[in-house]
């Protein structure tokens, strides 16, 4: 039960950014979320897009270094508490959240969207089930 996210290594200067995601938007891509950390050498684009493989496969093609990371997405009822619920849950599981960034949901407003990257998605997707939360699939994703 996981989502394949992009992680796409770029140099840490004007215009690399604005490079990669114009080879996106040149191809047709959409990018459903995107998470951007950097170093001052280099930066990590992090993205959850509606065709993996073409979207590795023109980033490739245009010097893009990338690799496919499994992650974890999670629809989050849009209340106070709700972020709090799904890490009491993942924390009492002893579920390590190596880091998360959050994305739009579409028309679906009663929901906040996460990604996680966790140790071990299978424990997690287990436990937020057994508290009735939602994890989403990569189809889900693509429809978004």
């Amino acid at each position: 039960m996981s989502i394949k996210q992009i992680s796409v290594f770029l140099e840490n200067k004007p215009g690399s950014l604005y490079a990669m995601t114009g080879v996106l938007a040149q191809n047709g891509i959409d990018m459903r979320a995107f998470s951007l950390a950097e170093t001052s050498d280099f930066g990590i684009a992090r993205i959850i897009v509606d065709d993996v493989y073409k979207t590795t496969t023109v980033l490739k093609d245009a010097g893009f270094i990338n690799n496919i990371t499994p992650v974890l997405g999670v629809a989050i009822p849009d209340v106070p508490g709700g972020l709090c619920k799904v890490l009491e849950a993942l924390t009492n599981a002893r579920v390590n959240v190596e880091y998360m960034y959050a994305f739009l949901g579409g028309k679906d407003v009663d929901h906040a969207y996460m990604i996680f990257r966790v140790e071990d998605d299978t424990i997690a997707s287990a436990v937020l089930a057994e508290q009735g939360i939602k994890v989403v699939e990569q189809e889900e994703i693509d429809k978004l």
